[in-house]
């Protein structure tokens, strides 16, 4: 179609600009934040850290002489001849231009930092827990609704943090200003810590397994309220007697239930025999 002579050219993208979109690269420059997330990694001289997109090494450069040892993981090849270079005088980090989400964990206990690309925050969030023993803490810099939402910050709770909750604490350690950031994200980010419990919660397989059950049934949504959801499979009368434990009302939705309330639910009702979603 021919242009309009009057029509402003359209801007031509280089192949750095492509790749900063493909990949959702919004770099911290901000020096105050980039401490910010560093208190929170907490990390410490023994430690082996895992860095989830270092971009251009703000963050990498603040954990370098802060650890043992340090894995900065980079999809973009753009960027990697200058952060190798930025780095350079750090011998104990390793640059590894690959995707984060096709490497495997470190067979060591190791922590898992890094400023992530919103719309992978779930893919690499579910890497983490996935990741199992090995993984003591993830401290990620995600979207702050992400992490509002999964650590309870607007009074309700989801699946995946109730699910995870005995084996996996998840805590909201503060929010970042969209202005620290480069180019400027629509919102701004916030901080989240998922750390893994030296010791579960729930520590008989068995009970493990009947929480979990359990959750999955209560999220299910069917009947309007989490005690409609679960009176599938457990007498009323019992069920009654576990929500007056756990202080919960019998009409209450199940994103307003706490972790420590679905505990309580868990041990009144242990042993109780469930009939849906092939409960025996």
């Amino acid at each position: 179609m021919a242009r309009n002579r009057h029509q402003l050219p359209t801007p031509h993208r280089t192949a750095r600009d492509r790749a900063r979109r493909a990949y959702g690269q919004n770099f911290l420059i901000d020096p105050g934040a980039v401490a910010r997330v560093v208190r929170a990694a907490r990390p410490g001289p023994g430690d082996l850290l895992v860095e989830v997109g270092a971009g251009k090494g703000a963050l990498t450069e603040a954990l370098a002489p802060r650890c043992r040892e340090l894995i900065s993981y980079e999809i973009d090849r753009h960027l990697i001849p200058g952060l190798r270079e930025r780095l350079a005088r750090y011998p104990r980090v390793r640059v590894v231009h690959q995707d984060f989400l096709a490497a495997a964990p470190p067979r060591e206990p190791f922590a898992l930092v890094g400023n992530v690309p919103y719309a992978r925050t779930a893919e690499i969030v579910a890497w983490a827990l996935r990741a199992g023993p090995q993984l003591t803490s993830a401290t990620l810099l995600t979207q702050a609704e992400y992490a509002r939402k999964r650590t309870g910050d607007y009074g309700r709770w989801s699946l995946l943090t109730v699910r995870s909750w005995p084996e996996v604490e998840w805590r909201l350690c503060g929010r970042v200003a969209r202005a620290a950031f480069r180019p400027v994200p629509a919102v701004d980010g916030g901080i989240l810590r998922l750390t893994r419990r030296p010791h579960p919660l729930l520590t008989d397989p068995a009970a493990r397994s009947a929480y979990a059950d359990l959750v999955e049934l209560g999220f299910t949504g069917l009947g309007g309220s989490l005690h409609a959801s679960l009176r599938r499979g457990c007498p009323a009368r019992v069920l009654d007697r576990a929500f007056r434990a756990a202080g919960l009302e019998p009409d209450v939705v199940v994103a307003y239930v706490s972790p420590e309330q679905w505990l309580v639910l868990a041990r009144e009702l242990s042993g109780v025999r469930r009939v849906n979603r092939g409960y025996r």
